[in-house]
């Protein structure tokens, strides 16, 4: 498989996982009292929290795991339930804007560019596990720089897509934007689901051999 075959293909893999159009929702939701700024700050920051993150765990996910005694499983059940809830929150609408004094702006951009958008919501367990599991199958420098460029690529396209969600909204209107917020919703819920039972199950396997 030639370069830009496999970058195309781990590309493709973390721009599923990430879900640019999933997170989006969640964005506008908790954005939208802050300036036209605040929220090019917050996106900015939120992308650049979740590169930073997929890249450490890309080079150190492995040892990361071992000190703390952390396993890949216990991260896709955590991971579900956050998504699950998160995913039910926006499927019932319940996303709600929240009121902010002009001094606590600073703080909540920061807050909230960390959690919920960069973690879990960006680079939640499955893009986590994504880097890991392609990092360790890369045996040599070229392999390895790869998976760092395509999880450049994806952050950059997610920065487009945040940057570009009020526009895009605008153009859906409330009906539209209620409907992709259900139907998102919807979508964050199966794949918690999804994430919970790949991570329970090793668990489950355990209890019964033994």
């Amino acid at each position: 498989m030639d370069n830009f075959t496999t970058i195309l293909l781990y590309f493709t893999s973390f721009l599923t996982l990430m879900n640019p159009m999933g997170i989006m929702p969640v964005f506008l939701s908790k954005t939208s009292n802050l300036s036209k700024r605040e929220r090019r700050k917050t996106a900015i920051k939120a992308v650049i929290t979740a590169t930073a993150v997929l890249m450490l765990f890309s080079f150190g996910g492995e040892y990361l795991f071992k000190f703390f005694g952390i396993s890949v499983a216990g991260l896709k059940v955590v991971g579900g339930v956050l998504f699950f809830i998160m995913g039910y929150d926006m499927l019932n609408a319940r996303l709600s804007p929240m009121k902010i004094k002009e001094e606590d702006v600073d703080k909540y951009v920061d807050d909230i560019s960390i959690t919920p958008l960069g973690i879990p919501m960006i680079a939640g367990p499955g893009a986590i596990t994504n880097a890991i599991v392609l990092m360790g199958e890369s045996p040599d420098i070229a392999g390895k720089m790869i998976v760092v460029i395509s999880i450049v690529l994806v952050s950059i396209v997610l920065l487009g897509v945040l940057l570009g969600a009020v526009g895009i909204t605008k153009f859906l209107g409330d009906t539209g934007n209620k409907i992709m917020m259900k139907l998102m919703g919807l979508i964050v819920m199966v794949i918690a689901v999804e994430f919970f039972f790949s991570g329970i199950s090793p668990y489950i396997q355990t209890i019964m051999t033994n």
